[in-house]
């Protein structure tokens, strides 16, 4: 089943939730909503499982009108951040409830139940209650709840937020294979950018009740539409500066932007990724910045390196390579130039060059 949303708006008393939301979710796909505390994704998410009502807009499940329906009557399966597990059931009852809801006959529920439990890989643990399972199991029985009533659309809010990590890290990889098995069209709510890449065919980023830029996670990486959307994906060094004639000025750097050929000088920000810096002994390049190592910290395949520039009045953060880093021999307190290889501009009012 497809979704499309059309031009919601949401308001809780002077407060806009949503502001002139479209979206579209393709049939099979698994999509997340993506942004800080606030930005309206799981007031989207609410709105499409009917468990709040838009203000004005629509919402439509494979061209059909479903903004007035009720929730039961949209076929969606809604997973919790909590589980909102049955503490006094068992895991099968937990599962069966739905089905017994609507009155199914005993021999479908058991196979159902039967067959829901094999999927999530809990096979045995029909007859435990929630407080004798672990945050990842009773994520999964909740995910086996929602999925045995066979909805055509599965939302999940913030599914992983109250695990640890090593599960969140499990968890996110089964469900991407999991997802892979049932192909049911499934929104999912995250405020977590590596989640969301890891698991998502698509991304949408929100922000302030609006969608700011959506796609694949490789898409909305590499060519962010705008600065909050570069500053929200991950650690960015922000470099205020100018830009004229083709080129731009941060500091002592000077940087060729042929995209911009004005020759009246403009306030922009370059913002460049810590692996998108290269650090040198000496200049290496044209142009480049002097700084002083202030910290190192050797993290996985990557060496970490806080510098500080004087002369630019900031700090960086510079990621380089295991084998580079040895190399270097860096150490506290050394100095050493640091030049971007990669960058990209915004002006104040978030025009993308």
């Amino acid at each position: 089943m497809s979704i499309a949303v059309r031009n919601v708006v949401k308001k809780f008393g002077n407060f806009t939730a949503l502001d002139d939301v479209s979206l579209d979710v393709p049939h099979g796909s698994l999509v997340a909503l993506l942004g800080p505390s606030g930005s309206g994704k799981t007031t989207l998410l609410r709105i499409i499982a009917g468990l709040e009502g838009p203000d004005g807009g629509s919402v439509l499940y494979h061209d059909e009108d479903v903004t007035h329906r009720s929730p039961r009557d949209r076929n969606v399966g809604f997973v919790f951040q909590h589980y909102a597990l049955f503490r006094h059931m068992t895991v099968f009852e937990n599962v069966a409830f739905g089905l017994r809801v609507r009155r199914a006959p005993k021999s479908q529920v058991d196979s159902r139940v039967r067959e829901l439990l094999h999927l999530v890989r809990l096979d045995g643990f029909a007859g435990r209650y929630p407080p004798q399972l672990s945050g990842g199991q009773r994520q999964r029985v909740a995910l086996a709840r929602a999925l045995a009533v066979e909805p055509g659309v599965l939302l999940l809010d913030e599914p992983f937020g109250a695990l640890d990590a090593k599960v969140r890290q499990e968890l996110r990889q089964w469900l991407r294979r999991f997802h892979d098995e049932i192909k049911v069209t499934t929104l999912f709510v995250t405020h977590d950018q590596e989640e969301a890449f890891e698991v998502a065919d698509r991304v949408v980023v929100m922000h302030n009740g609006r969608i700011e830029q959506q796609g694949t996670p490789q898409e909305v990486f590499d060519h962010p539409a705008n600065a909050f959307v570069m500053d929200f994906l991950g650690n960015v060094n922000v470099f205020q500066g100018r830009i004229q004639d083709g080129k731009m000025h941060l500091g002592n750097i000077e940087m060729a932007c042929p995209e911009y050929t004005n020759g009246e000088a403009r306030a922009a920000t370059a913002y460049i990724r810590p692996h998108e810096l290269d650090i040198d002994r000496s200049p290496s390049v044209a142009s480049s910045l002097r700084a002083k190592v202030l910290q190192i910290n050797p993290n996985g395949s990557v060496a970490k390196v806080r510098l500080a520039s004087e002369e630019a009045a900031l700090e960086l953060n510079v990621e380089i390579n295991l084998d580079r880093y040895a190399e270097l021999g860096l150490q506290p307190g050394d100095l050493v130039h640091v030049a971007p290889r990669r960058f990209r501009v915004f002006f104040p009012e978030d025009y993308s060059i």
